[in-house]
């Protein structure tokens, strides 16, 4: 912070405006963690203070308020403790979520928009805003695929440990031979981009195909085609626009889309993560799944990576994830130091 200031402070730092830019983000996005971080510990020297008062006046209740108060803290206090952690290239950026069904007809379009419905309650409740960017509806029920963009801090931080293929067992509520149903869905998170990062994209490497969008919108949007998909021939990326009832802007959110996946590939590449994230996107199917979701017939979310067990699944599906991201993050950013530390010896 005291660097950053010094160097806000200094009358040369606009004659770069992009890079004045970035130095008042960074030294904002730190002023807002000290100033959070000195919050907390004012507030847990109040608590403190005022629990030894209540005890020596011999009031319980207030006593015990004050220390309810003090767990909270411990609870604030571990959530910055995970977000420290979040200090990738573009872990502060925006991010899209990508979920696609998988094996399981019926249930499995079911299951993925239901994925859906819980990351849009994750980012809900941590204040970010959710733009649905392009869904393909299932013939009977659920979505074939859907995107959504995920607009807040640290989005893409604390969603890109979710990427990976998510298995629920259930009751089928499509079947009448009331047996356990096992389906799958994929879910692929990867960074928003802004301008200043350079994807170069050879128009000869793309294919382009338009169509009408399939689901709701009115009359314009069903009967024109509408909707732009791009396929990346090279990597094999494949990404699609519904949200605007222009095509033109179908065709930009759509660029945009391809530009985060292909900077996101590469983050992928640094982080030699790449072959499990390439395995989690084609197989979407047993043996791959990162986190099992179990209804039926005992209530139990269990992530694969970590251990990391709850005994409550429809709280998770309503968007209680993050003490799966928070230890899914912790693993990752150790696996990431210990590599690092061997490659030092």
């Amino acid at each position: 912070m005291d660097e950053l200031n010094a160097r806000a402070e200094d009358p040369s730092l606009w004659s770069d405006a992009g890079g004045a830019q970035k130095v008042m983000r960074e030294r904002g996005r730190l002023a807002d963690q000290v100033e959070g971080v000195r919050r907390l510990e004012q507030s847990v020297a109040d608590a403190i203070e005022l629990v030894e008062l209540a005890e020596a006046e011999g009031d319980a209740a207030t006593a015990d308020a004050a220390v309810a108060d003090l767990q909270a803290l411990a609870a604030e206090a571990a959530r910055r403790e995970t977000e420290s952690l979040l200090s990738g290239e573009a872990d502060s950026n925006d991010c899209f979520v990508e979920v696609n069904a998988g094996a399981g007809g019926t249930d499995a379009q079911d299951w993925a928009e239901m994925l859906l419905r819980m990351y849009q309650r994750w980012a809900e409740a941590h204040g970010c805003k959710v733009t649905l960017t392009e869904e393909n509806p299932g013939e009977e029920a659920g979505l074939k695929s859907a995107t959504i963009q995920v607009s807040g801090p640290n989005a893409y931080g604390w969603l890109k440990t979710e990427t990976g293929v998510h298995r629920l067992v259930r009751i089928s509520p499509f079947g009448g031979n009331d047996k356990r149903q096992t389906s799958f869905a994929s879910v692929y998170v990867y960074p928003v981009v802004d301008d200043k990062i350079e994807i170069d994209i050879n128009p000869a490497d793309l294919r382009t195909d338009t169509f009408r969008a399939s689901g709701a919108g009115g009359q314009h949007v069903n009967k024109t085609e509408s909707g732009v998909r791009f396929t990346h021939i090279p990597t094999g990326i494949v990404v699609a626009s519904t949200q605007d009832r222009s095509q033109h802007r179908n065709r930009a959110i759509a660029m945009d889309m391809l530009r985060a996946r292909l900077y996101e590939l590469e983050l992928s590449k640094r982080e030699a993560i790449n072959a499990a994230t390439e395995a989690g996107k084609t197989d979407i199917g047993w043996g791959h799944q990162i986190r099992s979701y179990v209804l039926q017939p005992y209530q139990l979310v269990k992530d694969l990576r970590t251990g990391v067990e709850k005994g409550n699944p429809q709280a998770v599906l309503d968007g209680d994830l993050d003490e799966f991201m928070a230890a899914a993050l912790a693993q990752r950013v150790g696996a990431t130091r210990s590599e690092a530390s061997a490659a030092a010896r």
